[in-house]
């Protein structure tokens, strides 16, 4: 399910329970998958179509970002043009995959004349350190004879030399946001390739080349840039796009689900409501890390709201999240449901264990004389 369609069904379940409650959505997301969509419900905004250079070279894809802001703020996931879901299993190769398209969504917003960018950077299939992305905004790679090296995973450890003067200026003047929770450094182990090569093809040879190649690659981009980001928390996000957008476009990051809770004004509206209801596909010990339903219920727990969180599978250590603001935690599938019929029912689920708590919970409420 999308956000919005979680809101929908959660919806359907209250007024089942309770046809005269007052349902505020407010659609989430934490700067990964559904983050555009999340902010355009939210914040009334408008969807942009546009074709782009897909994860492969010669790959063209159909996709879309937002405008928020009156037009001035624009969303883009680069998954929208270079995620993990545009290609098939068998595909999947970061030696191969670039972030050309992404740069592309940035130039068609910079045409558009937004003043501010806010990029999500989860769900990638790409590990080539933001170059195809820098490359499609006007940055020129050169081998050691000084022919042009065409960007992408494989090919970083080829440029010895780039020339970013023809960089597109209006980089200068906008405002650029990463949202993401992604806290690795770009290269070792912890970075870009040995954390998260793997989930996108890589075995661990290509994982050794894919590291060293973006360190080779960062030691010719920062000296060309004349800055050092290689480090920053945040670098290593979508195999290294962080990197590249903090040190060809000056990007700033931000955690993605705070920033998230930003945009849409969460805390006037949760300030509102008697009950908050949240939920993602699992729930465990890891939600406190920043994932959506634990920014969540930071947000209530500065108003004191009840935190009631949904989850397709509720998972080990969650006894800690009670004291982090959750006050209940509830699974909507079945027991001994498949994970195909979860996926094929879960609107419906999800909407009856809504019901059935909202049910109880007005069973608890005294009636007013």
């Amino acid at each position: 399910m999308t956000a919005e369609q979680a809101c929908a069904s959660m919806q359907r379940g209250i007024l089942r329970a309770m046809p005269d409650a007052q349902c505020i959505h407010v659609p989430m997301a934490d700067g990964g998958e559904g983050t555009v969509d999340a902010l355009i419900a939210a914040l009334a905004g408008e969807r942009i179509t546009c074709e782009v250079t897909g994860p492969l070279p010669h790959q063209r894809i159909n996709t879309y970002f937002g405008l928020i802001d009156g037009g001035s703020t624009a969303v883009i996931e680069m998954a929208k043009a270079n995620g993990i879901d545009l290609l098939k299993p068998e595909q999947r190769n970061p030696l191969l995959t670039s972030t050309c398209g992404t740069g592309e969504m940035i130039m068609k917003a910079l045409d558009l004349g937004v003043t501010k960018m806010i990029l999500g950077l989860g769900g990638s299939v790409t590990n080539d350190g933001g170059a195809g992305m820098a490359q499609a905004l006007g940055a020129k790679y050169f081998d050691a004879a000084g022919n042009s090296v065409a960007a992408y995973g494989g090919s970083l450890n080829r440029i010895q030399s780039m020339d970013l003067s023809r960089l597109d200026p209006r980089l200068n003047t906008v405002e650029i946001v990463i949202a993401s929770d992604v806290n690795n450094p770009l290269c070792g182990p912890n970075g870009a390739s040995y954390v998260f090569g793997p989930q996108k093809g890589a075995d661990d040879e290509m994982v050794q080349i894919l590291d060293r190649s973006l360190s080779h690659f960062a030691d010719v981009a920062e000296q060309a840039a004349g800055h050092a980001c290689r480090n920053f928390s945040g670098a290593g996000a979508a195999g290294g796009l962080g990197f590249g957008l903090m040190a060809f476009a000056g990007a700033r990051i931000q955690s993605g689900v705070e920033l998230v809770i930003e945009q849409c004004r969460l805390a006037e509206k949760i300030a509102q409501a008697d009950y908050v209801l949240t939920g993602e596909g699992k729930i465990d010990f890891q939600t406190k890390f920043g994932k959506t339903p634990y920014g969540v219920a930071q947000v209530a727990k500065q108003f004191n709201k009840p935190v009631i969180a949904f989850a397709g599978l509720v998972g080990e250590g969650i006894d800690e999240l009670y004291d982090l603001g959750f006050s209940q935690i509830i699974g909507i599938n079945p027991p001994d449901s498949v994970l195909l019929d979860a996926l094929k029912n879960a609107e419906v689920n999800l909407e009856k264990a809504v019901g059935a708590f909202v049910h109880t919970l007005a069973d608890s409420i005294p009636l007013k004389p």
